[in-house]
């Protein structure tokens, strides 16, 4: 009698279990490549070069949000996202400028050392 209980206990909750691996499973084969490795923890710099649209400007943040076409360098693809400037770099662009920066990449963290207006 234990043994057909256990037996169906097993049978009950085995879908269950399945069912959570699987969806862990689905996440992982969703994601695009290249968001994988974006979240990779690279501590190495890298320095690049992009051409993007000025979206944004934080001077409060120091930041900057560009609209960039792909980085080969870095094997990323066309994406916008932020990056740290000086104060002085911020001061020289307007919102839907267009540019062509240099930048450090290390790992989430990318900061601008050189721009110019196209």
């Amino acid at each position: 009698m234990k043994t057909k209980l256990a037996l169906i206990l097993s049978l009950a909750l085995t879908p269950a279990a399945f069912a959570d691996e699987m969806k862990g499973m689905e996440m992982k084969q969703s994601m695009p490549m290249g968001e994988m490795k974006m979240e990779q923890n690279d501590t190495t710099t890298k320095t690049a070069k992009a051409t993007g649209t000025v979206r944004k400007i934080n001077q409060e943040k120091g930041t900057v949000t560009i609209a960039h076409g792909a980085v080969p360098a870095l094997d990323w693809p066309p994406m916008t996202m932020g990056f740290k400037a000086t104060a002085e770099q911020l001061e020289q662009l307007n919102e839907g400028d267009e540019i062509e920066f240099e930048f450090t990449s290390k790992g989430m963290s990318s900061s601008i050392t050189s721009l110019k207006q196209l």
